[in-house]
């Protein structure tokens, strides 16, 4: 049986709200989270996830580093070395092209985004997974993007 994930997050923020989304030092600890309120559906299922940060290095032929948890996301052994068109061929089709639209978006536009996505990791059964992702510029060019990842809980604290 297929198991959907029942209110997907899917959208676009600018860079002078970053702080408003996520702080990865606050976010990974779990110390403090956002107390804005319009923002719980972004930002309370961090409360019991595991949190992975990744970063995309534009200028290096679009070279990864994950975090330990990344790659237990993604089912991959951990310190692999994974090529993003890897990576990218584990989202399923409809996530995969949100995903690519909103990175797109985000690199030509210099915003952030946050979006759910359905993945088939490698050695596990597919599953759904939040993505934080916000540009880093250097003057008005973005050099790298870099982000959380995590699976969402359900209401029942079982993960997707």
């Amino acid at each position: 049986m297929k198991q959907t994930y029942p209110l997907p997050v899917h959208h676009s923020w600018p860079l002078y709200e970053r702080d408003r989304f996520f702080e990865l030092g606050q976010l990974h600890g779990n110390d403090t989270l956002d107390p804005v309120p319009d923002l719980d559906d972004v930002v309370a299922p961090v409360r019991t996830a595991r949190l992975g940060q990744w970063e995309c290095d534009l200028t290096d032929n679009d070279r990864l580093s994950w975090s330990d948890e990344v790659y237990d996301i993604f089912g991959i052994p951990r310190g692999a070395v994974v090529a993003r068109h890897e990576a990218v061929a584990l989202y399923a089709e409809g996530s995969r092209t949100a995903m690519e639209k909103l990175r797109a978006y985000a690199i030509r536009h210099r915003r952030g985004f946050t979006l759910d996505v359905e993945i088939k990791p490698a050695q596990a059964p597919r599953r759904w997974m939040r993505l934080i992702a916000a540009p880093v510029c250097v003057d008005d060019h973005v050099v790298k993007l870099q982000g959380l990842k995590f699976l969402v809980p359900d209401a029942g604290g079982r993960e997707f």
